[in-house]
């Protein structure tokens, strides 16, 4: 189901309502997060980084920093599982780490429920059905984080992303926010394997390739 209309204006002001109260409730608790990340992790408290939205638009998204950013002796950084601190994986077990992101749904470049927003350089990389994900907007929870998380392989994650698209409803977003309170309490699948996180996306053939501009699938009407 498309995204538009009503229910569209709907999803927006659902997500206007419950990320504005989140982050005026739980402005006290994030600056004491950020206080706790200078004092364990160091400047700057908060992680930036070019992500694309809607259609593959970038935008900047925000989390709280949960690794340092230490290099080797070329000057390249180390590998996440080098510089993903304590509390960082803390951040990241609890999904803490993404409570900034509310601002980015305040300013509508995320939506509360969608596919998460991942790296640039994998736009490139998609096959042409993964690539729909982006017909929508990029959400701070899924069908992925409430099915199984990094513990699943990027083509399931991509065929989850897809299922959201097709399937889009209130309902369905209803559900999957009530499902990511479990979700976090059980704190499963936070890693992929020996990774911090995941594995790199080197494409749906195996190859790692430029990203070229991105091409949005048509509207239905």
């Amino acid at each position: 189901m498309n995204q538009r209309g009503i229910p569209l204006k709907l999803k927006r002001a659902f997500d206007i309502t419950i990320a504005g109260s989140l982050l005026l409730l739980g402005a006290p608790a994030l600056a004491a997060l950020g206080l706790l990340v200078k004092a364990k992790i160091g400047s700057p408290v908060l992680f930036r980084q070019l992500r694309p939205g809607r259609h593959g638009v970038p935008f900047e998204l925000v989390k709280l920093r949960t690794m340092t950013n230490e290099r080797d002796a070329n000057g390249d950084l180390l590998p996440d599982a080098l510089r993903l601190t304590e509390l960082g994986k803390r951040l990241r077990a609890l999904s803490v780490d993404e409570l900034p992101q509310l601002w980015n749904v305040l300013r509508g470049e995320m939506s509360l429920v969608g596919p998460r927003p991942l790296l640039m350089q994998y736009l490139g990389r998609y096959a042409p059905e993964q690539a729909r994900r982006h017909d929508v907007l990029p959400g701070i929870t899924g069908l992925c984080q409430v099915n199984g998380r990094n513990a699943l392989s990027w083509d399931e994650k991509f065929a989850l992303d897809v299922e959201y698209v097709d399937h889009w409803s209130l309902w369905l977003d209803a559900r999957i926010l009530l499902l990511t309170g479990r979700a976090l309490l059980e704190s499963r699948g936070i890693s992929h394997g020996n990774y911090a996180t995941m594995p790199e996306f080197l494409g749906y053939d195996g190859t790692a390739v430029a990203a070229p501009e991105y091409r949005p699938t048509p509207a239905k009407h």
